[in-house]
């Protein structure tokens, strides 16, 4: 039988993140640069080595942040019909707690979190009087699940708060469904330095840790935008490690002289040559540059030049790693290689199509994340909405589109289809939940206006026109 006692719960917990701290602290030292070196001979100079380090480009950042600027959540939808209105209003709980935790800047380290490591988490527990929810990251903590592959809410969940560092033990915090514990550890993989605390109820019915997957596949394994890049990455380093060693040594065509013997060093006061300790003479320097001519009295020394080497090759197949690093990445070449000079609407919509979708698998697992976030809160505020599994969070419209253009595409919807014209404000471009609310409430007193007028207008009598005056015979 399993021990699910919290020491047991604790010692697994800091054994996963022991299990994992190699990898994914290879995935963190791609995401900042700090890549292994492309080959080089075993007895490189300080030249050589300085080259390699020149020759790390790293396109990881980008390949997170892509998709990252694509997620902003915007608002949250009630499923709760009671009151005829399930549209968002700035008076909803659920907003309420989004702006309290000031989530609206937080969300983008949650969201480049779960793309770099492949997950993250999210803590909402009552603080200082008020519920917040704030980020947590996959390099300190750890969750347990009895189905990793389907189950949203964790059996139990541990952070570090604070890592052991000689004599000083290490802190963290454990969660379950219904109680905290202090834990104090000497060390990832030292289970008898394992000590927890006496329990606290933490208020809510289950473990109010949510993680944030980006991609979890049937074993419950979670896999993000960094580590299947790493060999692409590697290549691409490579290859401009090679470009930069052709770039310094054979760049430049090389003037070569056959039959003449160089020049020797003489001693300025006798004449005679000077030999090196073998034994053999030292020779001068050749002063040679572009301004100068070379030249020979013997007819059988023959002058040449070898070639630079072309760096064509190189640049190609940079440029090809690029792209199949574009593929794999699902992120457009333009948006890596910067080329959109002669690409036209139809086809630049095209390269977009595959990142929209990337995004929109985002924005549905992350946007599930985010409900389970709202649940909690509300438990723990004991308000409206902890059985709320209808609602739905908001996404903002990030495609670029000219304004020009979906004014007209949604006047014929209006016309044409007969849309209401409020249920087409939320496709208006960048617009925000705010601007919807505003609009919205300016359109109630425009519409309370029109009513007052259209009521004034019935309750006055007709003019009077000169024709019914009677006139005085």
């Amino acid at each position: 039988m399993t021990d699910t006692s919290p020491a047991a719960l604790a010692r697994q917990l800091l054994a996963i993140l022991g299990r994992d701290k190699d990898r994914l602290a290879r995935i963190d030292d791609y995401l900042h640069g700090r890549h292994d070196d492309p080959y080089m001979p075993a007895m490189a100079d300080d030249e050589y080595r300085l080259l390699a380090k020149r020759a790390t480009s790293n396109w990881m950042p980008l390949l997170v942040a892509t998709p990252t600027q694509a997620l902003y959540v915007d608002g949250f939808r009630s499923g709760d019909d009671s009151s005829g209105n399930s549209a968002t209003n700035l008076s909803s709980p659920q907003w309420e707690h989004w702006q309290r935790s000031r989530l609206d800047a937080r969300q983008s380290a949650i969201y480049k979190g779960a793309l770099t490591y492949g997950h993250a988490f999210t803590l909402t527990e009552r603080a200082g009087g008020v519920v917040l929810t704030k980020g947590l990251s996959a390099l300190r903590t750890a969750a347990l699940y009895e189905d990793p592959a389907n189950d949203d809410t964790p059996f139990a969940a541990l952070t570090v708060t604070a890592w052991p560092s000689g004599e000083t033990v290490g802190r963290a915090r454990m969660w379950d469904a219904l109680t905290e514990y202090a834990v104090t550890f000497k060390g990832l993989d030292d289970e008898d330095g394992v000590t927890v605390g006496a329990p606290r109820r933490h208020g809510a019915s289950e473990c109010p840790v949510t993680r944030f997957a980006a991609s979890v596949d049937l074993e419950g394994r979670t896999v993000g935008a960094v580590e299947p890049m790493i060999p692409l990455q590697n290549r691409i380093n490579q290859t401009i490690f090679d470009l930069l060693l052709a770039q310094s040594y054979g760049s430049t065509k090389v003037r070569t002289v056959t039959g003449m013997a160089p020049p020797v060093q003489r001693d300025p006061e006798t004449g005679e040559v000077v030999y090196d300790e073998q034994g053999n003479p030292i020779p001068l320097p050749i002063n040679h540059n572009s301004k100068r001519f070379l030249f020979a009295e013997d007819p059988d020394v023959r002058f040449g030049s070898l070639d630079e080497t072309p760096l064509g090759g190189f640049i190609e197949s940079i440029d090809m790693s690029i792209r199949h690093l574009s593929a794999v990445a699902q992120v457009p070449p333009h948006h890596l290689l910067g080329q959109i000079a002669n690409l036209s609407a139809e086809a630049l919509q095209a390269a977009e199509t595959s990142l929209s979708r990337r995004i929109q698998e985002f924005r549905t697992v992350f946007g599930e994340a985010w409900e389970r976030v709202f649940r909690l809160a509300a438990e723990l505020d004991q308000a409206d909405g902890a059985d709320d599994f209808k609602g739905e969070v908001i996404w903002r419209d990030m495609e670029q589109r000219s304004l020009a253009q979906a004014a007209d595409a949604l006047g014929k919807l209006r016309e044409q289809l007969g849309i209401p014209a409020k249920g087409l404000w939320k496709r208006v471009p960048n617009v925000t939940q705010t601007e919807l609310d505003e609009w919205d409430d300016l359109a109630d007193e425009e519409d309370s206006v029109g009513q007052l007028a259209s009521a004034l207008n019935r309750a006055t009598p007709e003019s009077v026109t000169a024709d019914s005056v009677p006139v005085a015979a």
